[in-house]
C-alpha cells in the first residue's frame, strides 16, 4: 500500500509517495538518491545509517519512512553549506584524522551533531555515550572522540594527539 508523506529534508519541503514497508534508509538512498547515509548492518547495531529526525539521532534502517511525515530530517548531505564549506563537525573529523575509509563517518558525524546541538559543552563521557551505537573498524575511537571534543569548542593541545582538557574534564 502506498501513501504520500510531506516532511522537511535538509531544509527543503519534500513530498513523496512511499510504500508502507519502506524504511527511512530506503527512502533516502534508493528513492531520493542521498547516498551519504549508509546501510551497514540493517539491524540498528552499527550506526552507519544515523540521521537526525526532529533533533534526535535515529537509525534510519529501523525507522519507517511513514514516521517522518510532518517532521524535519537532516542527513549528512544537509550539513555542508551551499558553497561546499564543511560543517565544523565535518571539518573537525577531517582535521583530526577521524575519517579512514569513511563508511561510518556520516553516521558518526550525525550522532555527534545531535549530541552537540543538545549539549554544546559535552564531556568525554557524554561523547562516548552518544557515539556508543556507532561502530568504526578503521580509525579506532581516539581520533573520533578528539574530533567531537574539538568541535565542541574545548581547548586542544596539538602536541599530544589525545590531550584535550577543560576545567571540567580530567
Amino acid at each position: 500500500m502506498s501513501q504520500e508523506i510531506a516532511f522537511t529534508l535538509n531544509g527543503n519541503e519534500t513530498k513523496v509517495a512511499i510504500q508502507d514497508h519502506w524504511t527511512l534508509l530506503h527512502l533516502l538512498r534508493e528513492e531520493l538518491g542521498l547516498l551519504g547515509t549508509k546501510e551497514g548492518c540493517g539491524s540498528g547495531e552499527c550506526g552507519a545509517c544515523t540521521v537526525i529526525v526532529n533533533g534526535d539521532a535515529v537509525n534510519s534502517c529501523l525507522y519507517l519512512a511513514a514516521e517522518v511525515n510532518g517532521k524535519k530530517v537532516l542527513t549528512i548531505e544537509g550539513l555542508a553549506t551551499a558553497d561546499g564549506t564543511l560543517h565544523p563537525i565535518q571539518q573537525s573529523f577531517v582535521d583530526n584524522g577521524a575519517i579512514q575509509c569513511g563508511f561510518c563517518s556520516p553516521g558518526m558525524i550525525m550522532s555527534a551533531k545531535a549530541l552537540l546541538d543538545e549539549n554544546p559543552n559535552a564531556k568525554l563521557e557524554d561523547i562516548k555515550h552518544a557515539l556508543a551505537g556507532n561502530l568504526c573498524r578503521c580509525t579506532g575511537y581516539v581520533q573520533i572522540f578528539n574530533a567531537v571534543k574539538l568541535a565542541s569548542g574545548y581547548r586542544y593541545d596539538a602536541v599530544k594527539v589525545v590531550a584535550w582538557q577543560s576545567k571540567d574534564d580530567s
